[in-house]
């Protein structure tokens, strides 16, 4: 499969792993990675978020998961192939069954959601058959340092029950920002930003097409560093 190209690194690609998509181009652009030091992402799939992460932020090092094995020897290829490799690591781990008393400043996802499916394709990263969301946020609760962050994208629809679920492990919603997949349509995804103590919410939206495969001013400021059309 054809890698996809970004300005200072490439993805590899596998028919049987996830591709790149913009769910994971936008939670790597957009999740508030400024001030962390230790960075962890649930679910690495190509390894795309974090190598984002990881430009735009020079001083963090990064742990990657995903239970899937060809998933996380995709990643392990991505990572040694970037310019900043040595502050990259991923483990082929069940994140229900990862153990550590390191805590991280900033926990992201680009979490399984899809309850069904019509084809056994990216079954395990696109389901709640793995690791569902309640696993999930309990399991960030569990590794978030005191003052970190985590954030995910997760579908509209399921924004409701998220943060509900994310408020029983006293994870509280501090940022969200509603995807637009085109001008004037319906909020498709949300990236939502959690903390260990309540703030006052900002909220923001984000439009990813200005007209049918135009991307918007938006989407090329927000991936101009990134994409070699962003300009």
């Amino acid at each position: 499969m054809k890698p996809f190209k970004f300005k200072q690194f490439e993805i590899q690609q596998s028919k049987d792993v996830f591709r790149v998509g913009t769910d994971g181009v936008l939670l790597g652009a957009l999740a508030s990675v400024e001030g962390a030091s230790r960075v962890l992402e649930i679910g690495t799939g190509t390894g795309i978020v974090s190598l984002m992460l990881a430009q735009r932020n020079s001083r963090a090092s990064f742990l990657g998961l995903d239970i899937n094995g060809e998933a996380a020897l995709l990643t392990k290829v991505n990572f040694e192939n970037a310019p900043f490799c040595s502050r990259l690591k991923n483990i082929h781990q069940d994140f229900k069954a990862f153990h550590t008393t390191e805590k991280f400043d900033l926990i992201v996802s680009n979490p399984p959601y899809f309850e069904v499916s019509d084809s056994e394709k990216d079954k395990v990263a696109r389901q709640t058959v793995e690791l569902n969301f309640k696993q999930l946020i309990a399991g960030a609760a569990r590794f978030l340092s005191a003052d970190g962050l985590f954030s995910v994208v997760i579908p509209a629809e399921a924004g409701g029950i998220f943060i509900s679920m994310a408020e029983e492990n006293l994870l509280f919603l501090n940022r969200k920002v509603h995807i637009l997949g085109i001008e004037n349509s319906k909020v498709k995804r949300l990236i939502l930003e959690f903390s260990r103590t309540g703030k006052c919410l900002e909220e923001s939206d984000f439009i990813i097409e200005k007209s049918p495969r135009k991307y918007s001013d938006q989407y090329l400021e927000l991936t101009k560093e990134f994409h070699v059309f962003g300009k």
